[in-house]
């Protein structure tokens, strides 16, 4: 079995690593940490929770201690871009654990705080530096950093900055370096347009994958409830009340005004509960961390994207309050519970409109999840296709097919005051006057319909 030691990493970062109880190295770690050390480029395919963060931030340490230099004045030696604020501050937390026995500074980046602390920080340069993409592009802009000098650029969740449009970002940052750079990318998939930006921005890279992305966590107990989307919000707050090994829940749900409502619902109920999503504001995000990570709340609501890379230990329940439209982001929702080898079940919820995302999420993973019991009673196990769904009634609560008076056929308009009935009318008697145009008015037949039919049948004619 591979060791740290084996790896060939230095004293202080096995000083560092054993603090932490780290022992063994993960697969991602054993593949990537070699190359990284004789300084290759690297293209890594792994899911969040591998131990990706610790596969380039100790090489990327240990090559900066052994080859020590000054670092330019608001700029830095090696640069790591991440897609969101809470996955920029769990790498930099990792940094400064993992180099605590090292003279080497560090510091992070991100939007939602005050940018002149963060001026400040960068002005006499720093060792590493973990930004996103939108601050370091406005540190850039107002000239209080420099990506001239980078000796090492990491990009972590290549596809979410994708999925997040931090690509253009990305490409005129990189335009910026210097190509005499060592060029690590980490992406838990690789869709065509990330492969393509590989081939320009690295050369000659070492290609490492583990854990593919559409295999789910073998330790993970996944179940599936059918629900009418009305009734969700009740049969969450069942699923809590009668379950109290739902102690420490993340709770997934497709858009943000989505996990509002969700928490606001817990909390009325007496549930502790939290969101995290794009709209909070930075401290609310770290608020709602701490507390779920120190168990002052019960339930984190989360969209994929806020929880994108979270590291959050001991969870014992992922629910789909809304299954994802993307089968890969239902692999790395579950994927947040059953680590460092502990077991942990995945309850999805699906109406009738989710069903097609249910088939693709079975297809992609290659297995069928097993339907749970509903604690709300009767609820049917398979629910109607939507090709098989009842026409639904009218906006203004007539059925579809039905919606005309009863006795009048469909497309008749209704009789006004004092005229008789289509049925009623004599072959000969006129409709009423309609103006000029209403060629039953002319007794000559010269109307314009009249015209225009006489050309029609001349033109038949040749």
């Amino acid at each position: 079995m591979t060791t740290f030691t084996e790896l060939g990493l230095c004293p202080p970062l096995l000083k560092a690593l054993a603090a932490e109880n780290y022992e063994t190295p993960t697969p991602i770690q054993g593949q990537s940490i070699t190359p990284l050390l004789e300084g290759r480029d690297l293209i890594g395919i792994a899911q969040t929770g591998t131990g990706k963060t610790a596969a380039f931030a100790l090489p990327i340490l240990q090559r900066l201690e052994a080859d020590k230099r000054e670092t330019p004045r608001r700029s830095c030696r090696a640069l790591i871009l991440s897609p969101t604020r809470e996955l920029a501050g769990q790498i930099a937390e990792s940094v400064r654990v993992y180099g605590k026995h090292m003279k080497l500074t560090s510091a992070v980046v991100y939007g939602g705080v005050s940018i002149n602390n963060q001026m400040r920080a960068l002005a006499n340069g720093v060792d590493i530096l973990v930004a996103t993409p939108g601050r370091l592009l406005d540190l850039i802009g107002q000239k209080a950093f420099r990506i001239d000098c980078v000796e090492i650029f990491v990009l972590d969740e290549a596809d979410q900055m994708l999925d997040m449009g931090f690509i253009h970002t990305i490409r005129k940052l990189v335009a910026m370096m210097s190509v005499k750079r060592q060029t690590i990318l980490f992406s838990a998939t690789m869709p065509q347009e990330i492969a393509e930006l590989s081939k320009k921005f690295l050369r000659d890279p070492v290609q490492v994958a583990v854990t593919p992305v559409a295999t789910t966590a073998e330790r993970v107990d996944q179940k599936i409830l059918f629900v009418d989307t009305a009734r969700k919000p009740e049969l969450l707050l069942r699923l809590l009340n009668d379950d109290p090994s739902i102690n420490k829940a993340l709770v997934f749900t497709r858009t943000k005004h989505g996990a509002d409502r969700v928490v606001k619902r817990l909390v009325a109920s007496g549930i502790s509960a939290a969101a995290i999503h794009g709209n909070k504001s930075q401290n609310a995000r770290e608020r709602a961390l701490f507390d779920f990570k120190s168990g002052h709340c019960r339930l984190l609501v989360a969209t994929d994207i806020a929880a994108r890379g979270i590291d959050i230990d001991a969870v014992s329940h992922v629910i789909n309050f809304d299954l994802p439209n993307i089968p890969e982001s239902y692999v790395h929702r579950i994927g947040r519970t059953a680590r460092a080898g502990a077991d942990g079940i995945a309850i999805s919820f699906c109406d009738r409109e989710e069903r097609a995302y249910l088939r693709d999420i079975e297809r992609t993973t290659r297995q069928k999840i097993p339907v749970m019991e509903s604690p709300l009673g009767a609820v049917p196990e398979v629910l109607p296709a939507l090709e098989e769904r009842k026409p639904q009634p009218h906006r203004h609560g007539k059925p579809n097919g039905e919606r005309h008076r009863a006795g009048r056929p469909q497309g008749q308009k209704p009789k006004g005051p004092g005229q008789p009935r289509r049925d009623e009318r004599k072959p000969s008697e006129p409709r009423g006057e309609r103006g000029p145009q209403n060629n039953a008015a002319r007794p000559d037949g010269s109307g314009e319909n009249a015209k225009r039919k006489a050309k029609r049948a001349a033109w038949f004619k040749r």
